[in-house]
């Protein structure tokens, strides 16, 4: 099976778990992801976040690592990509409300292609009608009311689970990086056989 081409989009302060280790583990199998940021060229640089929790009623946040972009955001095609991947942090925040990545996002959902959201990457996802409309997804539990007012059923898993709904793949966030990743390779048709 020949490898297939990923679109990832980020914005500035995104999650850096959620960026380098899902670009890692799908480019070491043989995947290729463009990792894209509205009026953003190739080599350019956005800043990171990292989120954690540590005893506080909500997550804290701290500079990740730079991330260097590897694609163009106006040469993007969706047609030319099989799956879409909404990164979390805090940069879906705002490039949810930018028409070019709804009309990305729509793409992939009429197209009825793969779609991978982990954390806040759903707040993408709900800015686009009906794309979680009766769906189940998992998200970090602060997005919730988004996803039930968008006709989604929000599902409460542990940290470390991903949820798999037809061609959809989500979880909670970072820590569940690993069930993730293993749930969208088997979307995506990739196995990885040990001898």
């Amino acid at each position: 099976m020949p490898g297939k081409k990923i679109l990832m989009l980020v914005g500035e302060f995104t999650e850096e778990y959620e960026i380098y280790v899902f670009q890692q583990a799908m480019e070491a199998v043989g995947h290729t992801v463009h990792v894209v940021c509205p009026d953003k060229k190739a080599g350019d640089i956005i800043a990171t976040s990292l989120h954690d929790f540590e005893g506080h009623q909500t997550y804290t946040e701290k500079l990740g690592h730079y991330f260097q972009l590897n694609k163009t955001f106006s040469e993007v095609r969706p047609e030319e990509y099989d799956a879409v991947y909404c990164a979390g942090g805090r940069g879906p925040e705002y490039i949810r409300t930018d028409k070019r990545v709804q009309a990305i996002v729509r793409h992939f959902h009429e197209a009825k292609k793969p779609i991978f959201t982990i954390c806040h990457g759903v707040q993408i996802l709900i800015a686009v009608d009906g794309v979680v409309r009766g769906k189940r997804v998992a998200a970090l539990g602060a997005c919730e009311p988004e996803v039930i007012l968008a006709g989604g059923e929000y599902v409460d898993l542990s940290p470390t689970e991903a949820l798999v709904d037809g061609n959809m793949v989500s979880a909670k966030g970072w820590t569940a990086l690993a069930a993730f990743i293993r749930e969208c390779l088997n979307v995506l048709g990739t196995k990885i056989v040990h001898s």
